[in-house]
């Protein structure tokens, strides 16, 4: 029997396709997947001129600075530039006895081009922060080493400067002189966590005053009152808010914002019209006989607290609100149809719906609350005042940057700790409802 069948051309399942790709059932040509990547990589190029001012805008101001900073509390060349002789053979002395005579005689040298510089200052200044004292001991020297010549100097210039001040025979002098002039160094870091190192290099607890770490508790103890009243008073307002008729609850933000447009210091220096001992407040305790005389209100940690809960305030109540406003009420209404009290259905229903704006309000306040510096500056006193504070005193009059970097850095590690114990608190929150 003839096959009849006719021979009809099958389809060629081995051989490859034609170079491009499927896109929606057509095949793109070489060429047209190259137009297609030089379009996204043009995309890519606009999208980053676009964002590049940005990033630069980031740099120098986050990025520069922040780097600087952790640079600055490690980097100390003072000596090393104002009498890098005198620092070099320090090098080689073990600081078990008084130097040898060479080093004497090259400090002499060094002390009387110092006073020609009138750089002599800045040596002591560096000198008395490790060893108190050193400050006018320094400076007469350099006065009486700048009146001899150099022929004086060479021949006699130990000797020279161990009868301008009995100071230079002090082994200790020349221990801090040694400690102070290494270049990078973690003195700073001891200092602003009140430790030092004793003559064995071990380091121990100070044995003069122990300040900062006593700061960043007060700073870390007001800081957290502040967000505690923050949330107290901005719980209940952010709820009604959320469940007052839109345009009364418009009305009441625009109260609540008014502080965002009045000056910081103009609402600072309101509370020290207020709280001050012939202020307003006290005025009214005493025409209404709650007191016989005026209470000590101003340049206090209260005073710190009130003002700065004042400030804050806003910074909790927006977030709250902003979540609140996007609970469905029905939530609640639900619970208390199925026989659940009011007070059970917020605590709940409500209140954990509402634990993110919560959580980010809270976190807001405390950040910004531990670095606060003008309000403390203005009332808090000597009990209000906080790290910020001694860290700006440290950078515009005592002029330690080094230190004042270090108590920065410190602060920011701190910060970016407890935010971190935040994320996975909220983050395992998060998991566990979802």
């Amino acid at each position: 029997m003839t096959d009849t069948r006719t021979n009809s051309p099958e389809p060629d399942q081995g051989k490859a396709a034609a170079p491009g790709k499927m896109v929606a059932g057509a095949a793109l040509t070489r060429g047209e997947l190259r137009a297609e990547r030089q379009e996204l990589r043009r995309r890519k190029r606009v999208a980053l001129l676009l964002v590049g001012p940005l990033l630069v805008f980031v740099f120098f101001a986050f990025v520069a600075p922040i780097a600087s900073m952790l640079y600055r509390s490690v980097y100390n060349p003072t000596l090393a530039e104002l009498i890098p002789d005198t620092i070099h053979q320090l090098g080689k002395w073990d600081g078990a006895q008084l130097p040898d005579t060479p080093v004497f005689t090259t400090m002499a040298r060094e002390l009387k081009l110092l006073a020609q510089e009138r750089k002599a200052g800045i040596l002591a200044a560096a000198v008395n922060r490790a060893y108190p004292g050193a400050s006018s001991l320094i400076n007469a020297t350099a006065r009486k080493m700048r009146s001899l010549d150099d022929e004086q100097l060479k021949n006699s210039g130990a000797d020279e400067l161990r009868n301008a001040d009995p100071g230079w025979t002090q082994l200790a002098l020349w221990q801090a002189i040694q400690d102070v002039g290494h270049v990078y160094t973690d003195t700073n870091y001891l200092t602003a966590l009140d430790l030092e190192r004793n003559a064995q290099g071990e380091i121990q607890q100070r044995d003069s005053t122990r300040i900062y770490l006593q700061l960043y508790g007060r700073t870390l103890g007001i800081a957290l009152t502040i967000t505690l009243l923050c949330i107290v008073l901005g719980y209940p307002l952010a709820y009604y808010l959320s469940h007052a008729p839109r345009r009364l609850a418009g009305a009441l933000m625009v109260l609540v914002l008014l502080p965002f447009w009045t000056s910081l210091l103009v609402r600072t220096t309101a509370w020290i019209a207020l709280l001050q001992t012939n202020g307003v407040l006290n005025s009214i305790f005493q025409a209404l006989g709650l007191t016989h005389a005026p209470l000590e209100m101003m340049y206090t940690r209260f005073s710190t607290i009130v003002a700065m809960t004042h400030i804050l305030l806003p910074f909790m109540v927006l977030p709250l609100y902003s979540v609140m406003r996007g609970i469905d009420p029905s939530y609640v209404r639900a619970a208390i149809s199925l026989g659940s009290r009011p007070w059970s259905a917020f605590l709940r229903v409500f209140l954990p719906l509402s634990l993110p704006g919560l959580s980010a309000g809270s976190l807001l306040v405390f950040i910004i609350s531990v670095g606060y510096y003008i309000t403390p500056a203005l009332v808090g006193g000597t009990s209000g005042q906080m790290i910020s504070n001694l860290i700006a005193f440290h950078m515009q009059h005592s002029n330690n940057w080094g230190l004042a970097s270090a108590l920065g850095t410190l602060l920011l590690v701190l910060i970016l700790a407890l935010y971190w114990v935040y994320d996975h608190l909220v983050g395992a929150r998060n998991i566990k409802l979802g």
